[in-house]
């Protein structure tokens, strides 16, 4: 969306918040089996101008593909039960030329509470992606516990 020549005008912040929204409520929508009716009047509530309502409407009639897509997701998020990591150096690569880069190997295991077990998620990534994962980590769990001091 953001390569749109129709959208290069609008800050990509604000288009990508526009876009995780309105994912948002077309899988919700195929979620809940949504008709169009409950779908147009949420949307009125929204303030979205007739127009706009109709071609979502039209666009959201081919929801077997939505409803398909929504379910296999499920509704509760993936849990990290735990982590685990190794270093990995590598000291040659394909070309035989000696590369002595050192890596991380991580594998979170997941769990979902309305199924069964999930594949664990495995990764790697160097020291300094390393250590902004965890500075994001660390930002998420301050910003968690400030929302539940309010």
């Amino acid at each position: 969306i953001l390569d749109d020549p129709d959208l290069k005008d609008i800050d990509p912040t604000v288009l990508k918040h526009c876009h995780a929204a309105a994912a948002t409520c077309i899988l919700e929508a195929g979620k809940q089996k949504a008709d169009i009716s409950a779908i147009s009047t949420c949307l009125e509530d929204c303030k979205l101008d007739k127009e706009r309502i109709e071609q979502f409407c039209t666009e959201y009639q081919g929801r077997e593909l939505v409803t398909v897509v929504s379910c296999s997701i499920g509704r509760s998020p993936l849990h990290i039960t735990d982590v685990s990591w190794r270093l990995e150096y590598q000291i040659k690569n394909n070309q035989l030329h000696k590369t002595y880069q050192p890596s991380y190997l991580v594998t979170l295991n997941v769990e979902s509470s309305d199924s069964g077990s999930h594949p664990d998620v495995s990764f790697s990534c160097t020291m300094e992606q390393l250590q902004d994962l965890v500075g994001k980590l660390k930002d998420a769990a301050k910003s968690l516990e400030r929302a539940t001091q309010m």
